[in-house]
């Protein structure tokens, strides 16, 4: 499912929307109600005018005592009174049959609009009645009427019958109004949906104006102008919402300028005593090489000659790595490129460490990058190295030319058949200090190796990622862009 564009989404449009939407939905219902009581209206106005004309011109044409043999000459003047030039209004009027209940089947008169049907004819024989009908797609007004309460003049009764009368009024011009008034109303609508449409954008302006100073203020206070500010105008929500984020903002950048400061201090602790340590450390170094060429006078004395020639190396190279690492923190490590054959360079990095005959490497030997030769060194030797602390054998280097987001590159995977990475270590692999081993008091590791790795390759502007393998094993994927064309 394609989802939608942002602009059908964010907040200005679903503000419009409702807006318009009730606005619309209003106009629309007092629309309604506005023709439905306009067409009862016009409708019942034209049937009472219609009705009325009818009853009194029957009460005027019409004589209370009836001669005899009259009703053909009352039909003809029924039919002259109520009949209208224009054609609007169409009269019949016959006499009655003798008897009433043998009334003929509808009645089809051309100078009806509609035809008059055996039951409407009938009930009209008891009275005025009426009916609004469609005829051929057309409104017509239908009434019926017979006289009643009159008097014969003499003793034959059915000599002097009045006629009954059908009139049908056509209503075209009422429907001509209506339709006039629906096209009114539509244009009413359409201009009060107009001006809601303007009156939404006006208020919704007016409410995301705020709201986007806030969106860039945040934005700003996220890329780290900690002294980012919003005007705040007004006492509404929005001005409450602004003073909340300019504290929030304030508390921030105290926050985190003393944060800075604290870790500005820490590094420069660790790089004042990285540096006072080395002088030492070197000497200390020599003296233990010559001690263990020398050799103790007894075990005991080898024992302690090569523990302290082991801890005195292990904690040059602690050292070593924290001023490595210092040197990452302040931005000052850089990079010294060169053309370098991959496959040469893992071989060398192994043979320097007498690691040749421990692991197995796989790849083409004509791969040839752009690397900074002493950092890959070190990157190919922490990987490797904690693959045979960690791992077990066989330890595999696997080195292939990969491209990615349009660069050419070079991988390099590192893989081991041990017990892989602990699940709780797994996204913590490459954090400084961290060890496989961190309940032991002592460990081969410093817990800077990974790291420096990852920063080595973060500054050849690559990626360096860990995983386990699905049979076991851990899997390091070192990715350098580089690769010429």
């Amino acid at each position: 499912m394609r989802a939608l564009p942002a602009t059908l989404t964010g907040l200005r449009f679903r503000l419009v929307a409702a807006f318009c939407a009730v606005a619309l939905l209003s106009s629309v219902l007092a629309s309604g109600l506005a023709y439905v009581l306009v067409r009862r209206a016009i409708l019942e106005r034209t049937q009472d005018a219609m009705l009325g004309e009818v009853r009194d011109t029957i009460a005027r044409t019409i004589p209370a005592e009836l001669p005899p043999d009259s009703a053909e000459t009352l039909a003809r003047d029924l039919d002259a009174a109520l009949s209208s030039r224009d054609g609007r209004v169409k009269v019949y009027a016959a006499p009655l049959p003798l008897d009433r209940d043998m009334w003929l089947p509808p009645v089809q008169h051309r100078h009806l609009h509609v035809p008059v049907t055996r039951e409407f004819a009938r009930a009209a024989t008891r009275g005025l009645v009426f009916r609004r009908v469609i005829h051929q797609g057309r409104p017509y007004l239908l009434i019926g009427a017979h006289p009643t309460g009159y008097v014969t003049t003499i003793d034959q009764p059915q000599r002097t019958t009045p006629p009954i009368v059908f009139v049908s009024v056509s209503l075209a011009r009422e429907e001509a109004d209506l339709r006039a008034f629906t096209r009114a109303v539509a244009i009413a609508d359409a201009l009060a949906l107009v001006v809601a449409l303007v009156l939404a954008l006006l208020a919704a302006r007016g409410v995301l104006r705020p709201v986007r100073s806030l969106g860039r203020a945040a934005r700003d206070l996220g890329v780290g102008r900690l002294d980012t500010r919003v005007k705040v105008r007004g006492n509404d929500e929005l001005a409450d919402l602004a003073r909340t984020f300019n504290g929030t903002a304030e508390a921030l950048q105290w926050t985190v300028t003393e944060l800075r400061a604290m870790e500005a201090a820490s590094r420069r602790f660790v790089a004042d005593v990285s540096h006072e340590l080395r002088t030492p450390l070197t000497s200390m170094i020599a003296v233990t090489d010559v001690l263990s060429e020398e050799g103790g006078s007894s075990a005991a004395g080898d024992t302690a000659t090569r523990l302290i020639v082991e801890e005195t190396r292990r904690l040059g190279v602690l050292v070593e790595n924290l001023i490595e690492i210092s040197r990452f923190d302040s931005g000052t490590a850089s990079l010294v490129l060169d053309e370098v054959v991959v496959a040469e360079a893992v071989a060398a990095a192994l043979d320097a460490r007498g690691w040749s005959g421990d692991v197995a490497v796989e790849g083409p030997q004509d791969l040839v990058a752009r690397l900074d030769p002493r950092r890959f060194d070190v990157i190919v030797a922490n990987l490797v190295g904690n693959a045979l602390r960690h791992g077990a054998p066989p330890v595999r280097v696997r080195t292939r030319r990969a491209d990615r987001g349009g660069r050419s590159g070079v991988e390099l995977v590192v893989t081991d058949c041990g017990p892989g990475i602990p699940g709780d270590l797994l996204a913590l692999v490459f954090d400084r200090f961290v060890k496989a081993e961190a309940a032991r008091t002592r460990s081969e590791g410093s817990g800077l190796g990974l790291s420096i790795a990852r920063e080595n390759a973060l500054l050849h502007g690559g990626t360096l990622e860990a995983s386990n393998a699905p049979e076991g094993g851990a899997v390091f994927t070192l990715w350098l862009p580089g690769v010429p064309a």
